[in-house]
């Protein structure tokens, strides 16, 4: 068997990736850490001057981006971002759904309109991401779709039964996806994330003015830290290189599964 050297196997020189929610947190890691593994990168998000300057990251890496301002909701704009990543790439090798939102509220106090938007997002978002990279894939006969799940789907807690169940479903999605697509040559895994110090989670520790309890945030960041037998939080770089590589040939034989980068929070 001809071995290839290490960073052959992890290099993305040549290819197309498509991020959601690359405007900030790890959607951003993950843009910026495919194009430093050689990547072209289309990049999603509803925050346009976030998603611009993420472009403008990728592009002094070297890298050609694309920033296609899109709510990931929609199913005609997710095919409208697959449209124009293969106008701007001919391709995709790579799509990473990672947008995702929270909101929380107890579950006898929930909303149909919070229920809504974070289903929208977080569920509805990686299904039309999913099913409109996996039409651009198949016709390729490759590719690797890459979904964001959490560890907030793989425990109970207080407050966040919507985020739980849509990060749940993404799991059990993927592994459909998988089974589907494989046959014609695409892979679909999940990342499952423990806690990182994200904007998503900033809420745990934002004053009502937006301001930050810099003794919350400790207290936050001590108690999530002791949830793990490492006793540590993660950063987004953790969780982008674990998609790096599921984006890569080094797990070309590994489809369905979700990797658990989350200090031994949960273990499976």
């Amino acid at each position: 068997m001809h071995e290839k050297p290490i960073e052959d196997v992890l290099s993305l020189e040549g290819r197309v990736a498509v991020v959601t929610g690359a405007a900030k947190g790890i959607g951003f890691e993950a843009a910026l850490t495919f194009a430093r593994a050689g990547a072209d990168v289309v990049l999603a998000d509803v925050d346009v001057d976030g998603l611009e300057q993420a472009a403008a990251r990728v592009g002094d890496l070297g890298r050609r981006a694309l920033a296609v301002p899109t709510n990931v909701s929609e199913k005609q704009a997710m095919d409208a971002l697959a449209d124009a990543a293969v106008a701007f790439g001919g391709k995709i090798d790579v799509w990473a759904n990672v947008a995702g939102i929270m909101k929380m509220a107890p579950i006898l106090e929930t909303t149909e309109e919070l229920l809504d938007a974070v289903v929208g997002v977080n569920l509805k978002g990686v299904y039309w991401g999913s099913a409109a990279a996996g039409r651009v894939m198949v016709e390729a006969g490759r590719g690797s779709i890459i979904n964001l799940a959490s560890a907030g789907g793989e425990m109970a807690a207080p407050n966040i039964s919507v985020y739980a169940l849509t990060k749940a479903a993404v799991m059990m999605l993927t592994r459909d996806l998988a089974f589907e697509l494989g046959p014609r040559g695409v892979r679909a895994n999940s990342v499952s994330p423990g806690f990182i110090d994200t904007p998503l989670n900033a809420h745990y520790y934002t004053n009502p003015d937006g301001s930050v309890d810099e003794l919350k945030r400790k207290e936050i960041m001590e108690t999530r830290a002791n949830q793990s037998p490492l006793r540590a939080t993660g950063e987004a770089s953790d969780i982008a290189y674990a998609m790096l590589y599921l984006a890569s040939d080094a797990s070309k034989f590994m489809t369905g599964q979700t990797m658990r980068p989350n200090g031994g929070a949960v273990m499976a």
